[in-house]
C-alpha cells in the first residue's frame, strides 16, 4: 500500500463523509430531514374515534400540512338523541373516558330546510333504510330542495373541564344521486356554487369546501392559540 493510499484511508476514518456526502445538495437534504424530524416531534397527537377508513383518510388529507397528527381509535359509542351539540359533547366525554387519551369525535348531519333541519344527526339511520335515492325522494312533495351539510367536531382531553365543539356548515341542494355510491349521502348533496355533487367532485376540491373541512379549520385555529 502506498503512502498516499494510507493517507486517504486515515482521512476517511477521521471524516466518514465523502465529498459527495458534503455536497450542498446532500447537506440540504440532511437539514430538511432534520427539520422534518423536529416537526414530527412537535406534532400533537389526537385520536379520531372511528372505524371508518374513508373518514380517517379524509381527515388526514385535510390535516396533512398542520401540526396535528391524527390516528384512529375504535370506541363503541351509543346512539344518543337530542340537540346535535349536546349529542357531540356527550359522545366526546364517553370516548375520552374509554380511550384515556386526547380524542375527537365527529358528528355529521344532513339537514333539509323543508324539514326544519331533519334528518340532521339521524341521517345515518335514514341512509341505511332509504339509501341515497330514497333520501332524495323524501323531498318530492316540496319545492324547497335546499339544505346543508353540518359537521360537529368535538375535542376532549385531560386539560379540559368539558369538550370543545367546532361546527362547520356547507349549504347546498338535495339532488338525484350522481357519482360514486361508496361514501354515504355524498351522491345527493350538491354544494352551492357547484354543478357537481360531493361524490362527483375531486377529493382535493371537496376537501376545500366541505362541512368537515370548515369544522377542522376551526379546530386547527383553536390549537394555534
Amino acid at each position: 500500500m502506498s503512502q498516499q493510499e494510507s493517507n486517504d484511508i486515515n482521512q476517511k476514518r477521521e471524516n466518514p463523509f465523502t465529498d459527495k456526502d458534503n455536497s450542498e445538495e446532500q447537506i440540504q437534504k440532511k437539514l430538511e430531514k432534520s427539520n422534518d424530524s423536529e416537526g414530527m416531534q412537535n406534532k400533537k397527537e389526537i385520536f379520531l374515534i372511528t372505524g371508518n377508513k374513508n373518514k380517517l383518510l379524509e381527515f388526514q388529507q385535510i390535516l396533512a400540512n398542520t401540526h396535528l397528527e391524527l390516528s384512529s381509535a375504535n370506541v363503541d359509542l351509543p346512539e344518543l338523541q337530542g340537540n346535535p351539540e349536546e349529542i357531540a359533547k356527550e359522545k366526546a366525554m364517553i370516548a375520552f373516558k374509554e380511550a384515556k387519551k386526547p380524542v375527537i369525535v365527529e358528528d355529521t348531519s344532513l339537514c333539509f330546510n323543508a324539514f326544519n333541519g331533519l334528518p340532521g344527526p339521524y341521517i345515518k339511520w335514514f341512509l341505511q333504510e332509504l339509501k341515497p335515492a330514497g333520501l332524495h325522494k323524501m323531498l318530492a312533495g316540496f319545492e324547497d330542495k335546499t339544505g346543508y351539510a353540518q359537521c360537529i367536531i368535538t375535542y376532549m382531553s385531560e386539560e379540559l373541564k368539558e369538550p370543545v365543539c367546532f361546527v362547520g356548515r356547507t349549504p347546498g341542494t338535495i339532488v338525484e344521486p350522481r357519482g360514486p355510491q361508496n361514501f354515504g349521502w355524498d351522491p345527493i348533496f350538491q354544494p352551492d356554487g357547484y354543478d357537481q355533487t360531493y361524490a362527483e367532485l375531486p377529493k382535493e376540491e371537496k376537501n376545500k369546501i366541505s362541512h368537515r373541512f370548515r369544522a377542522i379549520d376551526k379546530m386547527v385555529e383553536y390549537f394555534k392559540q
